[in-house]
């Protein structure tokens, strides 16, 4: 009898042990909630400082406002609007403000991957043209003359592969912002930057892009290009459904992301940040359309959906996002991605090639050690931005989310601005 109760406390202990410890990654999935710095070991009073440095920037006219949010351990410990939305009109801008996210989209494109992905449709490794023929045979550009924009090229060694896109070493260039030569051949081809340009169609730009030369042979380089639109057209390929669709159905419904879109409804328009610039001698100015570039993309009723920099959102709704990344895939009960499949996404990814100072994951760039001396964020921090005055990142090791939005481009102060938020929120932690 002894020995069967004996028996029994063990089999008890044994399951109440497995309630406590299996559910690990339930227990651990965050949901974003309002809480005091101090609740998460940040000094509230260290946090002010966060407060004056923008506000600095403001006086100075770098931005007309800001929005910033802090999160730890799935706490939001701050979240503020500063600053103007319309500096003629006076308007605050509010901390629900919607900005143009631009590049902050190449994060969600590459989760859309992945989901099909780990859906077992295609693997990484796969070569695009497998899904775009268009991508067949690659050609590398050899010579190129610049009076004309004719060029010669000589056959890659091998093709793009999806892993490569998600990396940004396909060899693949940028319309507008990347090099002379392929800013040339893509203008004279009809190839968008992938943005603001509310018109095209995305199937019809990708398969021009797939007869483009590359500037590198794939696999070799780091180049910044148009690789995550390339990868929206392979999500609406494998899954029959516009990148737009998939996105709202398989990651902003289940989220709860309610301001996050390509193109916003009449009832949230009002919302949309104001873009502004700066003229030659460096004064802050409203920003103007350009033939090439509709300021107000977002508010048109476009069908263009580019994985690379077409959306627009909130710093909570992106917080959101990233806390979801953070707790491993999953989000107030919702799966969007398996763990091991974000810890894939989150690893150098690039070998020894290097992204400036840093590594590359599968959609953002990973903080080396050497950006981790130069301001105190960990290694293997994720981070990227947008074109307009947006970057985010997150730091798995202390649970850590930053965002920090303005809407302002080019903005020759904003590299120094992005650089002092994250050192003004990290010496404001305290444990």
């Amino acid at each position: 009898m002894a020995l069967i109760l004996s028996f029994t406390k063990r089999n008890i202990v044994r399951f109440l042990c497995l309630l406590i410890f299996l559910p690990t990654q339930s227990l651990h999935a965050q949901v974003l909630v309002e809480a005091k710095p101090e609740s998460v070991g940040i000094s509230s009073e260290r946090l002010k400082r966060v407060d004056n440095v923008l506000q600095e920037y403001i006086d100075k006219q770098e931005v007309a406002g800001a929005v910033a949010l802090l999160v730890k351990n799935g706490k939001i410990v701050y979240h503020k609007g500063f600053g103007q939305d319309d500096v003629n009109a006076k308007t605050p801008l509010k901390q629900d403000a919607i900005f143009r996210i631009a590049s902050q989209t190449k994060a969600i494109t590459s989760t859309a991957v992945m989901i099909l992905f780990e859906e077992g449709k295609f693997l990484l490794d796969d070569p695009i043209s497998k899904y775009i023929p268009s991508f067949q045979n690659p050609k590398i550009l050899s010579k190129f003359n610049r009076a004309d924009s004719t060029y010669t090229t000589k056959p890659a060694k091998r093709e793009i592969t999806i892993r490569d896109l998600l990396t940004h070493t396909s060899g693949i260039s940028y319309a507008l912002i990347g090099s002379k030569e392929a800013t040339a051949i893509y203008a004279k081809n009809d190839i968008p930057s992938g943005i603001g340009t509310p018109d095209y169609v995305l199937a019809d730009v990708i398969k021009r892009l797939g007869k483009m030369p590359l500037v590198h042979e794939p696999g070799e380089r780091f180049t910044y290009g148009l690789n995550s639109d390339v990868l929206g057209y392979l999500v609406e390929v494998v899954s029959g459904k516009s990148l737009s669709d998939f996105f709202k159905e398989r990651i902003f419904e289940p989220l709860g992301m309610k301001d996050t879109y390509f193109y916003l409804p009449e009832n949230k328009k009002n919302r949309l940040a104001r873009l502004y610039t700066q003229d030659d001698n460096g004064k802050m100015i409203f920003a103007e359309n350009r033939p090439d570039f509709n300021n107000d993309f977002p508010k048109e009723n476009g069908k263009f959906y580019p994985g690379g920099a077409g959306l627009s959102s909130t710093a909570y709704d992106y917080a959101i996002f990233l806390q979801m990344l953070l707790n491993g895939g999953e989000y107030d009960g919702k799966r969007i991605l398996s763990p091991a499949v974000v810890s894939l996404m989150i690893r150098n990814q690039i070998g020894d090639l290097n992204q400036g100072k840093n590594k590359f994951g599968l959609g953002f760039s990973i903080a080396s050690a050497k950006e981790a001396a130069r301001i105190p964020i960990p290694e293997n921090t994720f981070e990227w931005g947008g074109i307009f005055g947006t970057t985010y990142w997150a730091d798995p090791k202390n649970k850590i989310i930053g965002l920090l939005m303005t809407q302002k481009f080019p903005n020759s102060s904003w590299g120094e601005m992005q650089d002092k938020f994250k050192v003004l929120v990290y010496q404001s932690v305290m444990e």
